[in-house]
Order: C-alpha cells, then sequence, then structure tokens
C-alpha cells in the first residue's frame, strides 16, 4: 500500500507536473490528496496532476518518489490505471460513481434515518434521470458534476458549505425544460416534497427551497445558461449555490466552448439574431457587476479567468 509520485516533468500552464498516484485503491489517493489541500477536480481518472511547487511537501507528507516508468508500471499492476484509448469510456462511468457516492456521503451528513435508507438512495437514481433527460445539452449530469466540484473546490479554500447547499444543487436544475421561472419553482416543489417526505427538518427543507427559488434570473429572457440571481446579496448559502453554478465560465477555454455550444442547442428553437443579441446582453450584465461571484474564494479561483471566457464569447457573440 503506498501513495507515488515521479518527478515533475510534465510541462503545463508555465510549470512542471508530476503525478500522484495510489497502487492500492483510489480511496486512498483521495483521502492523500485531502492532505495536501486538492480538490477533487484535479483527479484525472487514475492520478491527480501536481505541481512542481507542491513535490517536496507530497514527498514530506509520505509519497514515495519513484520515476513515471514505475508509476506506469504498479498502477497497471494494481488494475487502476486508465489507458488513454479508454478515456471516453471511463469518464461518463467514473462521473456516475462520483455522484452515487457523493450523495450517499450527504445521506449519511444528513442522518438520514437508517429506516429511510433504501428511500434516500432511490431519491439519488430518481434524479440522476431527471439530469439525463435526453432533451438536456448543458443543464445535465455533467452540470451536476461540476457543481458540486466547485463546492468542493470552495470547501479547499476554507469556505463552510452547508447540507442545504448540497440538496438546492442537487435540485436546483431537478425539472429543466427551458422555462425560466417555472423550471426553478418546479425543481423547489420537488425538493420541497421529496425531502419533506423523507422526513428532514422543516428548516432545512425551507431553506433549500427558498434558495432554488432565489436562482431565478432577473431577466426572463430564457437564453442565460447559468441563473443570474437575486439583485440583493445573497446569504452564504445562497451565495455559494449561484457561485458553483457559474463556475462553468472559469473553465478551460476549450470546456468554455463546448458549454456555449451546449446552452446554443438547448435553444435552437430561437433565431440565431435573436439568441445572440439576447444572449450577449445577458453576459454583458454579468461583466458589468462589481464580481462575477460573491464569495471571496469563487472571486480568488474563478474571478479573472471567467471575465476573460465570458468577454470572448460576447465579442464573437456580437462580431
Amino acid at each position: 500500500m503506498a501513495i507515488l509520485i515521479d518527478p515533475p516533468a510534465w510541462p503545463a500552464h508555465g510549470t512542471l507536473w508530476s503525478h500522484l498516484v495510489s497502487d492500492t485503491s483510489t480511496d486512498e489517493l483521495h483521502a492523500f490528496a485531502r492532505l495536501l489541500g486538492f480538490p477533487r477536480r484535479s483527479f484525472d481518472l487514475d492520478h491527480y496532476d501536481v505541481a512542481a511547487a507542491n513535490f517536496d511537501r507530497a514527498v514530506a507528507l509520505g509519497a514515495l518518489p519513484v520515476t513515471g516508468r514505475e508509476v506506469v508500471l504498479r498502477l497497471r499492476e494494481s488494475g487502476l490505471r486508465v489507458r488513454q484509448v479508454d478515456r471516453d469510456a471511463v469518464t461518463p462511468l467514473r462521473r456516475r460513481q462520483y455522484l452515487h457516492e457523493q450523495w450517499g456521503v450527504l445521506g449519511v451528513q444528513l442522518g438520514v434515518a437508517s429506516t429511510a435508507v433504501d428511500a434516500w438512495r432511490k431519491l439519488g437514481d430518481d434524479l440522476l434521470v431527471r439530469w439525463n433527460e435526453p432533451h438536456r445539452r448543458y443543464h445535465d449530469e455533467r452540470h451536476l458534476e461540476d457543481v458540486l466540484l466547485a463546492l468542493d473546490h470552495l470547501e479547499t479554500r476554507g469556505e463552510r458549505v452547508s447540507p442545504a447547499t448540497l440538496l438546492a444543487a442537487w435540485f436546483h436544475d431537478a425539472v429543466y425544460t427551458g422555462a425560466t421561472g417555472e423550471d426553478e419553482r418546479a425543481s423547489a416543489a420537488l425538493a420541497s416534497s421529496a425531502l419533506t417526505a423523507l422526513g428532514l427538518q422543516s428548516d432545512l427543507v425551507d431553506e433549500v427551497r427558498t434558495s432554488i427559488v432565489a436562482t431565478i434570473p432577473d431577466t426572463d429572457a430564457g437564453v442565460s445558461g447559468p441563473r443570474s440571481g437575486p439583485r440583493a446579496r445573497p446569504g452564504t448559502t445562497l451565495a455559494h449555490l449561484l457561485d458553483v453554478d457559474l463556475w462553468i465560465f472559469a473553465s478551460s477555454p476549450s470546456r468554455y466552448a463546448e458549454y456555449a455550444a451546449a446552452v446554443r442547442s438547448e435553444y435552437a428553437h430561437v433565431p440565431d439574431a435573436d439568441f445572440a443579441a439576447e444572449r450577449a446582453r445577458i453576459l454583458e450584465a454579468y461583466l458589468d457587476r462589481p464580481s462575477v461571484y460573491f464569495t471571496a474564494a469563487a472571486r480568488h479561483l474563478w474571478e479573472s479567468r471567467a471575465r476573460a471566457n465570458v468577454a470572448a464569447e460576447v465579442a464573437r457573440l456580437r462580431g
């Protein structure tokens, strides 16, 4: 049983990177990465990427320095290696595994009674069916994963993410037809009825329901993608929800391009000129805000990249 790390040798983003792996289990690897303060998003199917600046710290915490060849060999022998040719097939399976795992963890965190465990598991399964409805292009299971990973990232930066926020994340687009306002209210109603039936505390259920309703955009344009939220500064639960719903703004340029294309696909019924004009107007409203994100951690992590991505899309739409 060992955590292994190879020398920093892979160039990207102005530095060199190592691979951090376990030769036993991904659970062991995730636990070690947490000690380093790494977000779950840094996990890449069978390893974490570690910047050269963190190499010595990883070794000091117990990672065993080995060659790159040894890393590959030990991963292969353990059965944990994911080959490049298999990545496209494995990625959605790992996503589903992560979502099931997180739903189970949330149930434990909430203290779901032993008599309600089966009902809790069924509710999670039902939600995932909703998130995988065939008409969805952006507001799908991948978006849910992004939201949960973003909440995890905020936690590594000292934010306390409440169970209400996690529940609101799972339910916030559980109903999605593209009808702005109606979808949020229907998702909130679904959360309220489902969580009440499980016997969760009424104040928690009310907080979840209120947070979801509060994500209704100021505009009723219906082509915004992520929700713009309320004009007033939100409380912590809602601030976290709104910030992670907008994480996609700060994704890599290639991921952002996929997101923009998916939003356009969801609104394929809107003529190109109308979509471009309204989408640009809504995105410009984000740029006009003092900051895209409400929490200090989110601003530190994502603000500059978000503004660059959104500004570039506005330029394309206006062009």
